[in-house]
């Protein structure tokens, strides 16, 4: 007698080959966004009219927004925001830059790496508004005195994630490179900043987040101009739904920036894996 095998009983039929299963229709991301704040706002309103909050301490948000349709036909709201867009860029770039540069050079060598380790955890920890008082020293009430909370926030999320790249370098593909006698500039060109670049996106990404909202928080306290300085003196003045209105303009800024670095990274990894699947999906 030969055994026989006898599978087990389908439960279900089996589709034919190259047929798909029927999927349920996926709603576009930006609806959703879209939809999530619709329903912020309906919130907030629903908050405000019912009683829950006095009116003269949060306005109903069709009063900010009408206010924010007011304000945005001034030249002064449109100064204010292209100088806090320029002092974020400003920052963001320089720190950007010098982030990479360091990054490149102590990550690409164990001796620096070991050297620096020390230095950059004690530093990296220190909040950017806790040096308020020597900007102002430094600088006074200046777009550099808030350009130096902007570059040193910004500065530590680009170069950890610098040194997290230089890392994940493979070391057969290194030691490969070494054996074929590439230079040090051959070997960062066409091995090390290729791996290291979603680490570097992704360090530009948070800092340009941390970039924001250092540039709003030193113009709040310190001045100088920029809507932080107009939510300053829209509080002081007493008008309420302005300082809110403006207080949505940052968010708006923040949405903008951010939707501007998501296209930057889709263009500079486009050749990567995780921007290749999330196109196809």
């Amino acid at each position: 007698m030969t055994p026989t095998s006898s599978a087990p009983p389908s439960t279900g039929t089996v589709p034919p080959p190259g047929s798909s299963r029927r999927r349920g229709t996926a709603v576009p991301s930006g609806l959703l966004g879209v939809a999530g704040i619709a329903g912020f706002l309906v919130t907030w309103e629903l908050v405000v009219r019912s009683g829950l909050v006095e009116p003269q301490y949060l306005p109903a948000a069709s009063t900010v927004l009408a206010e924010l349709a007011s304000i945005a036909t001034t030249a002064t709201f449109w100064e204010a925001v292209g100088w806090t867009l320029r002092t974020w860029a400003i920052g963001l770039a320089v720190s950007g830059a010098a982030a990479i540069v360091l990054g490149l050079v102590i990550g690409g060598s164990r001796f620096l790496r070991r050297a620096t380790h020390s230095t950059v955890e004690f530093l990296r920890p220190i909040p950017s508004v806790a040096l308020i008082p020597l900007a102002v020293l430094l600088y006074g009430t200046s777009m550099q005195a808030t350009l130096l909370l902007v570059v040193y926030a910004a500065f530590w999320q680009v170069l950890i994630q610098i040194l997290y790249g230089v890392r994940d370098v493979d070391p057969v593909a290194d030691d490969t490179a070494r054996s074929y006698g590439l230079g040090w500039t051959a070997r960062v060109r066409y091995l090390v900043w290729p791996s290291a670049l979603p680490y570097v996106m992704t360090g530009v990404r948070l800092g340009a987040a941390v970039a924001l909202i250092l540039t709003i928080t030193g113009e709040l306290v310190i001045g100088g101009g920029g809507v932080g300085t107009q939510i300053a003196l829209a509080q002081s003045g007493g008008a309420v739904p302005e300082m809110y209105a403006l207080v949505v303009t940052t968010g708006l800024i923040g949405v903008a920036i951010n939707l501007l670095v998501r296209a930057v990274e889709r263009r500079a990894l486009r050749w990567h894996v995780s921007v290749r699947r999330e196109a196809v999906a």
